[in-house]
């Protein structure tokens, strides 16, 4: 036992601790420890004997049906389950919410309850449970998305023309708080029609600061991720980003971030897949923005179920349709992707092997033409360092195409690649 190799003042500090603070850790573990010291009381010293004592006293609770039966261990029993259940406070708060942790970006329900916690599965690929029925509900979305041009009555459109003029002058904060409740307010009313009536308002022409207490206060506590939130960020924030050139302003960063956090399902589809699928390619500002997002706003697991998506699957993705010409439907690789998808990697995200397949086919094509580039070989000596187990059966296709590049990493790269 490692505490054993410790002084005898810090073996009785330690356990004095365990005993002050045992309700913070499980007792079964907590009386093992104390029994495992007692055992080796040969030549220990007196006060590490009686803080063990104290410990074993104190998780040990009066139980007198092991004397009949003589089973030392009897007690152990209880404390089975009394560690690793969950409260009853949190299970009434499971039970009246239908779910353990709403925040989390994948329902209770889409996750696969007997999924490993590992990322990868015995077929390499990862989350496809969850994969399959986000896109289930995704091409409903497509579908309400590909028909937003329904019949929209006189009325609606006056309005929605009335609030387009407004959007554009800022005049105060108040009164554009007021605007986006009233905006928020007719697209409910019209309820399905929400996306062609904010198309009819084009919020996104506002000034940033204009845009940031729009996007603020257009939260309406919807659980429907891919209805009114994909609309928000799809009509405010998307086109915006779309054509940015500049680093963004940080009033409208900000106000995206904290409508990401709220809102990690309708982030992916209706603002990183449109913006990644960027037909001319990410450019550096635009790169600098979806790594803060992905960083700040999305779990470690969901971010390795996007990549999953975007590198193999099929890419979905939410807009308006005044916009489909900014988006590609296939990545366009550029050097600012090269440093997404490492900025990705050094998050401690793991990549699936089908992932890791579609970055290395790319790498090999990509090799002649980037091969002065040294973002394109930071990107390789991360993948390297980082999946390394999965580049094994690319190992000498690897090194042929760095072989061809000429960046400061590029023995760095050989060199690893050697240890494969």
């Amino acid at each position: 036992m490692w505490i054993q190799t410790l002084p005898n003042s810090i073996q009785y500090r330690v356990l004095s601790f365990l005993t002050l603070e045992h309700r913070r850790f499980c007792g079964k573990n907590l009386a093992k420890l104390a029994r495992n010291v007692l055992n080796e009381a040969e030549g220990l010293d007196l006060w590490v004997t009686k803080a063990a004592h104290q410990l074993l006293d104190k998780v040990s609770e009066p139980n007198y049906e092991w004397v009949s039966c003589l089973n030392l261990d009897s007690e152990e029993e209880r404390f089975e389950n009394e560690f690793e259940s969950l409260p009853d406070w949190l299970k009434d708060e499971a039970s009246a919410n239908g779910s353990l942790l709403p925040w989390l970006p994948i329902s209770r329900d889409e996750l696969n309850s007997h999924m490993p916690i590992d990322t990868y599965n015995e077929h390499g690929n990862s989350f496809m449970d969850v994969k399959q029925d986000e896109e289930e509900n995704t091409n409903d979305v497509m579908r309400e998305v590909n028909a937003v041009y329904d019949h929209i009555n006189s009325e609606t459109k006056e309005m929605a023309a009335s609030f387009k003029t407004r959007v554009l002058t800022f005049e105060s904060a108040s009164k554009s708080v007021c605007l986006a409740n009233e905006i928020r307010k007719l697209c409910m009313e019209r309820g399905a029609d929400s996306l062609t009536i904010l198309g009819l308002i084009e919020p996104w022409k506002a000034d940033d600061e204009n845009a940031s207490i729009l996007v603020s206060n257009l939260l309406n506590g919807s659980d429907d991720e891919l209805g009114w939130p994909s609309h928000v960020l799809c009509s405010v924030v998307l086109p915006k980003l779309l054509v940015l050139e500049e680093p963004a302003s940080r009033v409208l960063v900000t106000s995206t971030l904290e409508y990401c956090k709220l809102h990690q399902r309708a982030t992916v589809y209706a603002l990183l897949f449109p913006l990644i699928l960027r037909k001319e390619g990410i450019n550096k500002a635009i790169s600098d923005v979806i790594t803060r997002i992905i960083k700040e706003c999305l779990h470690s697991a969901h971010i390795s179920s996007f990549c999953h998506t975007l590198l193999c699957g099929e890419r979905k993705f939410m807009c308006l349709p005044c916009h489909l010409c900014l988006i590609s439907h296939e990545l366009v690789w550029t050097e600012s992707l090269f440093n997404l998808l490492q900025n990705i990697l050094n998050h401690n995200v793991h990549l699936t092997q089908d992932s890791v397949d579609k970055v290395v086919h790319k790498i090999r094509e990509s090799a002649g033409r980037f091969s002065k580039s040294l973002k394109f070989g930071n990107l390789v000596l991360c993948l390297v360092n980082k999946c390394g187990p999965l580049l094994k059966p690319y190992k000498l296709l690897l090194i042929e195409a760095i072989e061809g590049t000429h960046t400061l990493v590029t023995k760095s790269i050989l060199s690893k690649l050697d240890t494969l």
